[in-house]
C-alpha cells in the first residue's frame, strides 16, 4: 500500500483524493528543524497514537497508542532523545502530544528520521488532524473524517511518498 502526497495539497489512497495541509515552508529534500518544511521521500509509518478521553480506538491494522497527559515529542536536536516520544515534564525542548485542540486527537508517525537519527534534519513529522489545512510546521495533516478512512485502508507494510 502507498500513499501518495501529490499536487502538496491531496493524498491519494488507493482509488480515493484526501485533500490534506503541509508545512507552511512547502516541500524539501533538505528538511532542518524548524524550517516548517514537510521533508521528501519515501517513508513507512509507524504507530497511530490517539486521545481515549476525546475519542475511540478505531479499527486499524497498525499498532496504536493511548496518549497521556506527560507524553512529549523531544525536538532539541542536542539531546539523546531527540525524535522520540518522551515523558514531560523534562529539561529538553519538545512538543507536547496531549493538546488542547484536537489536531493530536489522532496521529501517526511518519518515518522520517527515526532511523539512524541526524540531528538538526527534523523531527516530529506526523499524519495528524486538521479543521481549516492551515499550513502545519511540517506535518501532513487531513481531516478527521479523511483520517478515519485512511486508516481503515492502510497496515504496516503503507509507505508514504512524499514528492
Amino acid at each position: 500500500m502507498l500513499i501518495k502526497l501529490k499536487n502538496k495539497d491531496q493524498l491519494i489512497v488507493d482509488d480515493f483524493a484526501f485533500k490534506c495541509a503541509i508545512g507552511k515552508g512547502r516541500l524539501s529534500s533538505k528538511k532542518k528543524e524548524g524550517d516548517k518544511t514537510t521533508p521528501r521521500g519515501l517513508f513507512t509509518l509507524g504507530k497511530l497514537y490517539y486521545r481515549s478521553d476525546r475519542v475511540k480506538k478505531p479499527s486499524c491494522k497498525i499498532k496504536s497508542k493511548i496518549i497521556t497527559k506527560n507524553m512529549g515529542w523531544c525536538d532539541d536536536p542536542l539531546d539523546k532523545a531527540y525524535n522520540k516520544e518522551i515523558k514531560i515534564p523534562t529539561k529538553c525542548k519538545h512538543e507536547k502530544i496531549f493538546k488542547r485542540n484536537s489536531s493530536y486527537d489522532y496521529f501517526i508517525v511518519i518515518n522520517y528520521n527515526t532511523k539512524n537519527i541526524k540531528p538538526y534534519k527534523g523531527s516530529a513529522i506526523f499524519l495528524h488532524l486538521t479543521k481549516n489545512y492551515k499550513p502545519t510546521a511540517g506535518c501532513v495533516a487531513v481531516s478527521k473524517k479523511d483520517f478515519l478512512i485512511i486508516l481503515k485502508l492502510i497496515n504496516k507494510k503503507t509507505f508514504i511518498k512524499i514528492f
